[in-house]
């Protein structure tokens, strides 16, 4: 039972470690001026139409880890914003693509668009516009 009890909170720290070294940065095209985060949330929750914006898979964690941060709301609120906002033809979702390199590529191809990726996928085709802790 003590080697259980052992195992586990070396599990636990080690699981601690690896989620939080990852850290989730907005990106925008490198000739894009930088949105302030209240505009980053508006364009997320479709109150803002002036950008493009992208989103990785609901399956990849920093999605969830993105909303909380830049929206104060989870998944299952955030699909319920889009669901109404799509209802009522006032809006449509953000682009889902499949993975960082995806978002990098979008971005680079477009002035207007944005994204969310890990920081360790910046590189000079993308310009960090806010960096959520």
């Amino acid at each position: 039972m003590k080697i259980s009890i052992v195992w586990m909170a070396t599990g636990l720290s080690a699981l601690w470690l690896s989620t939080g070294q990852a850290e989730t940065v907005v990106v925008v095209n490198p000739g894009a001026a930088v949105p302030t985060k209240d505009q980053i949330t508006d364009v997320y929750l479709g109150k803002d139409q002036s950008m493009a914006p992208f989103d990785l898979p609901e399956s990849a964690a920093i999605r969830a880890d993105f909303y909380k941060k830049a929206t104060g709301r989870d998944l299952a609120q955030v699909k319920a914003t889009w669901s109404r906002l799509m209802f009522s033809g006032k809006a449509q979702p953000p682009k889902e693509v499949a993975d960082a390199a995806a978002v990098k590529k979008a971005i680079a191809a477009d002035p207007k668009a944005i994204g969310y990726i890990d920081k360790s996928a910046v590189d000079s085709s993308v310009k960090v516009a806010l960096t959520l802790d």
